[in-house]
């Protein structure tokens, strides 16, 4: 049977069918909405710049073939497909990343139409190829309903609807709600609404009288009586009112929320019977702000992460390493806010809303994350409730673990719509992640706040706050931070710390610890040995449980490839896990902490009843990497494994260390396969370190990462500043000549007795006996005191093979003279004051462009001219300030 357009009219005296023939085009459209999945659809719908009222629409439809079949009606409607022309859908279909689906659909295009879409300006130009007759031209009109003066379709833009009266006759939108339990009353006893050849096109209109009209296009159907009055479904929101008792139901039920997420903190995994509310264990963290390009202003507190003054960004990313305490921080603006806590700017706001990005995947708005993930899955409160109050309120929205989300590769997430600010103009945004995921193409006002973790002074709080107030265990807990450079850099992570100062309380001897291997490896064995104590009187004995713990490969290999994954998975379900582990396994996993299980509810279309299931991940996503880690080393010992291109390095450098550290034969291949890879240097300096032993090929390696030279950036943080001093060291060691070491404003000082040079995270660098070139380029407007410029002299003379030595961005002391043990080290300074670069000769500086003398009086007019065009710098403000 043909193709054909009917009109109905529901309610009304009678049918007044009127018929178009559209030859091919209404099976394609039947064809289209059979290869449309929920996650296209919401995708394509924030493509096209949908109203909300029509996705949630979408989103509310029964099935997923009943929101396709609305999608497919709405595109029509817009212009989006045309019988003539599908180009715009092609179009969107490759830009959010779906070249497949939009191949099949200009297939189906072709196969019902017979008509092919230019590859190049279809879209603009609206091309039709000649098939030698004027179907064409007969299929690019769709008879409408032109007795009414005026109609519009469910997700006509708000600006036409405003304009309606009520009392016009014209026909107003149907409820998007409604429109399920339209489509199942206009289809015949026996009919499938959901087939792949029934209804192609649904517009609902409803007249001022109340009637309904549904006009469609079928390709089987005929015109059918009216099945009656339309059923009201017992989910149609309320009218459009915001009333204080919905407000305060709203905020009483987030604070409800909020507060079973603050108060389950567990420091120590296996300790789940000392359970603590955030505020107890809470310690600030060093916190800075990106100001310019590089550079970063240290904050007070986290109360400063939003600036007062007026004009700053609403939108702050909040990034920071593994373990450093994003997650902690987050929950304590929560506890903030929930409990209205005095002086913090946190509970100002009308509505603070933490979400755990881990937990929405396949969510398409903020309002549908509210609803699933911060309301009671009893709550009265329908998702238009929610949408109402969030549009008008002071909200503050906290995204928690951005790089833990699963849809932060689809172009069009509605996190990354409200980052851009296309959608959510009114909210505050906080958002945590890895400094190795930050979100892309992120504008000019957006904030940047770095976590740099906890100082010796921190430290000292946690422990005396949390662990113990005993002045002589807390001395004896801090001594080995300080003596030992590896634990006092891991420390650094609060995470790391916090685990430090329990165990070594409880006795554990964590302080003889040299790698992060051997740190993590003694964490986890204290883990397991807590747990066959507890469980020593229980049917399993402790042997048994061992035997359990040591036999991990089903959990390696789950953890690799969900980390490798293009979309890490870092939540499972807990049917599955169990399926794939054996319940003994996974009963001890969650005893020990390591694994964790959490209670899920899924929020149905309306009037559905919720889902629950329970789902398990690792305590901490550094855990999952631990046992990702043993896995790689069974995958390296095949010769002709090559590591997955998608791999973000640097996001997993701890899998790749830990497996250097476990395996020496695999750690070797390891960093064999990352020295290939152009953007592996970096982690061959992290991972080189965590081998006892170097072999040939290990040498080779590192042989060619220093000899195009080694940076070490101010920004840096401290565990690679740590990895890449003792890459230097070894380096040295093993007589491999190392071209250039560069400080990029990270020089502070130099030590006068042991002479290395002291950065400004306060490691040091020793001499290096195979260092050929050092450059120290300096914060800009920095002054170099007569020692400083006196131990950096004497450092180059403990450098056996130094030949240069080159210093920018500063301004150096007069000295009369200099050491005569320089010999043949070529000395260059740079001040970057246009003609005046100087090389030290016999003595004396002398300008490297005109070959003429510095004379003291020249010096003292550089010192003027420096200090004026430095005078805005952090450094120069410094010195004044001192001055004055």
């Amino acid at each position: 049977m043909a193709d054909s357009s009917s009109t109905y009219q529901a309610g009304g005296s009678g049918d007044q069918p009127k018929k178009s023939i559209i030859p091919g085009f209404g099976r394609f459209k039947v064809a289209l909405s059979t290869v449309l999945t929920m996650e296209i659809i919401m995708q394509l719908a924030y493509i096209f710049e949908y109203p909300n009222c029509l996705i949630d629409g979408l989103r509310k439809a029964d099935t997923t073939t009943s929101c396709a079949l609305l999608m497919v009606s709405g595109m029509e409607e817009r212009g989006q497909i045309a019988p003539h022309d599908i180009s715009q859908l092609l179009d969107s279909l490759k830009e959010i990343g779906n070249p497949g689906t939009a191949s099949t659909v200009q297939e189906l295009f072709l196969k019902h139409t017979d008509i092919p879409i230019e590859e190049e300006g279809a879209h603009s130009q609206g091309v039709i190829r000649e098939r030698g007759h004027s179907e064409a031209e007969n299929e690019a009109t769709v008879d409408r309903d032109h007795d009414e003066p005026s109609q519009k379709t469910v997700g006509a833009p708000a600006s036409s609807m405003s304009t309606m009266s009520p009392t016009s006759s014209s026909l107003m939108p149907i409820a998007p709600e409604l429109m399920g339990h339209l489509m199942n009353s206009m289809t015949p006893p026996g009919v499938n609404i959901a087939g792949s050849n029934n209804v192609v096109n649904i517009s609902c209109h409803v007249q001022s009288t109340g009637s309904v009209q549904l006009a469609t296009s079928s390709s089987q159907l005929d015109p059918v009586p009216s099945p009656g009055p339309v059923p009201t479904p017992d989910h149609v929101p309320p009218p459009n009112q915001e009333s204080d008792d919905t407000m305060s139901t709203f905020i009483q039920e987030l604070k409800e929320t909020g507060k079973a997420l603050y108060d389950k903190i567990q420091p120590i995994p296996y300790i789940k019977d000392e359970l603590d509310s955030v505020d107890k264990v809470f310690i600030e963290v060093g916190l800075e702000r990106r100001v310019g390009k590089d550079s970063w202003k240290k904050l007070g507190s986290y109360h400063d992460i939003f600036p007062k003054e007026k004009g700053n960004p609403r939108i702050q990313i909040i990034e920071g390493d593994p373990g450093y305490g994003k997650s902690t921080l987050a929950l304590q603006m929560v506890y903030d806010w929930c409990n209205e806590v005095s002086g913090s700017p946190f509970s100002g706001p009308d509505i603070l809303i933490c979400l755990n990005l881990r937990q929405l995947k396949g969510i398409t708005s903020i309002a549908q994350a509210i609803k699933q993930c911060s309301l009671p899955f009893d709550s009265k409160l329908k998702l238009l409730d929610v949408e109402q109050l969030i549009s008008k309120s002071n909200i503050w929205v906290i995204f928690d673990a951005y790089d833990e989300y699963p849809d932060q590769h689809n172009k069009v997430n509605f996190v990354m719509q409200m980052l851009k600010g296309k959608i959510g103009q009114h909210v505050n945004i906080l958002l945590t992640t890895r400094s190795s995921c930050i979100p892309p193409a992120l504008g000019a006002r957006t904030g940047r706040i770095r976590l740099t973790g906890f100082d010796n002074a921190a430290q000292e709080r946690y422990i005396r706050k949390v662990v113990t107030g005993d002045d002589e265990v807390v001395k004896k807990v801090l001594k080995h931070l300080n003596i030992n450079p590896t634990l006092g850099v891991l420390c650094r992570a609060p995470l790391f710390s916090v685990m430090y100062a329990h165990l070594t309380h409880k006795g554990s001897m964590l302080h003889e610890i040299s790698s992060v291997t051997g740190f993590f490896g003694h964490m986890i064995s204290c883990f397991l040995s807590h747990t066959q104590n507890k469980l020593s009187g229980a049917d399993e004995s402790p042997e048994n449980l061992q035997t359990h713990a040591d036999t991990h490969a089903a959990l390696d290999k789950l953890a690799f490839e969900a980390l490798t994954s293009k979309m890490q998975q870092l939540v499972w379900d807990r049917t599955f896990f169990v399926g794939e582990l054996g319940e003994v396994f996974y009963k001890l996993y969650v005893d020990v902490g390591i694994l964790v299980e959490e209670k899920e509810t899924h929020i149905p279309a309306p009037g559905k009843v919720p889902q629950h299931k329970t789902v398990v991940r690792f305590y901490h996503k550094l855990f999952g990497e631990w046992y990702a880690a043993y896995h790689l080393i069974e995958c390296v010992k095949s010769r002709s494994y090559i590591l997955p291109e998608n791999i973000n390095l640097y996001d997993l450098k701890f899998l790749f260390m830990f497996a250097c550290g476990l395996d020496q034969p695999g750690g070797s291949q390891v960093i064999k396969l990352l020295g290939e890879r152009k953007d592996g240097a970096e982690s061959v300096v992290l991972c080189a370190p965590q081998l006892k032993e170097w072999s040939h090929d290990i040498q080779t390696t590192v042989r060619r990462i220093v000899s195009s030279g080694i940076d070490i950036y101010i920004s840096d943080s401290r565990l690679l500043q740590q990895s890449t001093i003792q890459l230097l060291e070894l380096a040295s060691q093993h007589k491999i000549p190392i071209s250039q070491v560069m400080l990029l404003e990270s020089f502070s000082s130099v030590d006068p007795d042991s002479l290395p040079l002291v950065l400004r995270s306060g490691l040091c660098l020793p001499p290096l006996s195979t260092l050929k070139e050092l450059v120290i380029w300096t914060e800009p407007g920095r002054e170099v005191t007569v020692d400083e410029w006196t131990g950096i002299l004497n450092y180059t003379n403990q450098c056996q093979l130094l030949k240069k030595l080159k210093l920018d961005l500063c301004l150096l002391p007069w000295m009369d003279s200099f050491p005569t043990s320089l010999g043949s080290v070529e000395v260059r300074w740079v001040t970057a004051i246009d003609g005046h670069e100087y090389t030290l000769q016999s003595g004396r500086w002398q300008n490297w462009r005109s070959g003429g003398i510095l004379t003291r009086g020249a010096y003292d007019d550089l010192v003027t001219k420096f200090r004026e065009q430095w005078s805005d710098t952090p450094w120069q403000e410094r010195r004044r300030a001192e001055r004055e």
